[in-house]
């Protein structure tokens, strides 16, 4: 059984730090098993592959219909999270942090209403599990560098794309399309 552990940053937001075993042959590792999140349904699994070249970044994005647990395969990203849960004690919270690579090879959880969103630092394979089918209209976004939240990304200038640099503020996001 891995280590799991809840942000001190963001309620709900899991970190899963994996039992690692090797011999002169390479590792093995288990990255995931819906066991370990007896919280959520996973009935509706659906699995992900990002690649990406250096200094792209992908984010602010957050669902109404979906969590998502991801695990940097190749390289390292600095994961960017801000709970846009009005709801929550955490309301507002931000946190970042490399992931991948020696020493952060770990997995997290990602619940519904927290934007996320990450900058690779080298080039990446990111793949992600979410807990439902692709839906198009469940596709919300936050301005990455939104001075609202802050998040520290670690660069100044990253590749984007056409969405993510039209993502609104978060005081621009009208109450309708704010997470609970």
């Amino acid at each position: 059984m891995p280590v799991i552990t809840e942000s001190e940053k963001i309620q709900g937001v899991l970190k899963v730090e994996f039992r690692k075993f090797g011999d002169e042959r390479g590792a093995f590792q288990e990255t995931f098993r819906s066991e370990w999140f007896p919280h959520v349904d996973w009935s509706k699994i659906q699995m992900n592959r990002s690649d990406s070249a250096p200094n792209v970044l992908r984010g602010l994005h957050y669902h109404f219909k979906q969590l998502d647990y991801w695990y940097v395969q190749d390289g390292v990203i600095r994961v960017g999270l801000a709970d846009l849960r009005p709801s929550s004690p955490t309301f507002k919270a931000v946190d970042s942090f490399d992931m991948g690579g020696e020493g952060n090879d770990f997995g997290l959880l990602i619940p519904i209403g927290v934007g996320h969103g990450f900058c690779t630092l080298t080039e990446v394979t990111h793949t992600y599990l979410v807990n439902n089918y692709y839906d198009s209209n469940d596709e919300f976004g936050v301005a990455w560098d939104d001075p609202d939240l802050g998040v520290d990304w670690g660069v100044a200038d990253p590749i984007l794309s056409p969405r993510d640099i039209n993502n609104p503020r978060l005081k621009d996001v009208p109450a309708d399309i704010m997470p609970k």
